[in-house]
This record gives structure tokens, sequence and C-alpha cells, in this order.
């Protein structure tokens, strides 16, 4: 009786952890759906709206001026934020008043 309540619970472990592996791949390779925050992208992405986001390109492809990236907020980690690529490394971007970016930071 043992042995049977034992092998059957790490059946459902091995089966829980074969799903677990399966679900982070998907979600880390494939894509996920996120809640974005912030009006920064207003109107094309209104404060939280929830975007199905895949991953599968920033595996394949480079990002390029005028792609809209989801990111985690540098200031709360746990909020995902929704940014627009205005420029890429080497880039020069020209703002309107004084510039309050820290160097080497990314936003």
């Amino acid at each position: 009786m043992f042995r049977r309540v034992v092998g059957k619970t790490l059946g459902l472990l091995g089966y829980a952890i074969q799903y677990g592996c399966i679900a982070h791949c998907t979600f880390e390779y494939i894509g996920e759906v996120v809640i974005c925050s912030g009006p920064s992208m207003e109107p094309t992405i209104q404060n939280y709206d929830i975007l199905i986001c895949e991953n599968l390109s920033r595996h394949l492809y480079s990002i390029h001026r005028g792609d809209i990236i989801v990111a985690k907020s540098p200031n709360k980690p746990r909020i995902n934020i929704c940014k627009r690529v205005i420029g890429l490394e080497g880039d020069k971007v020209c703002t309107s008043g004084p510039s309050d970016l820290i160097k080497r930071h990314t936003y």
C-alpha cells in the first residue's frame, strides 16, 4: 500500500515537473499574455491593456526603430511597460528639454 501511494505521488510529481518545463519554455520562447501599464503609448496602447506578446522574433531578428517592445519597469520590476524604439545603440536622440537620462541606463 505504501509503495503504491509513493509511486503515484512520484508519478504526479514527474508530470507536474514536465508540464512546468513545457509552460516555462512556451512563455520564454514562444509568447505570453501581459498587462502593460503607463500612458506613454496612448492612443496606440491604452493603460492596462492586455497584450499577446510573441517572443520568438527577438531570438530570430534584431530590434529596429519603430518596434514596440514590452519590458520590465526599471522602477517597479513587477510591472510591464510598453515602449516604441526611437533609437538604437550609437544613435543620437534629441530631446526638447534638459536630459535627465542616466548614462548607461536603458529605459
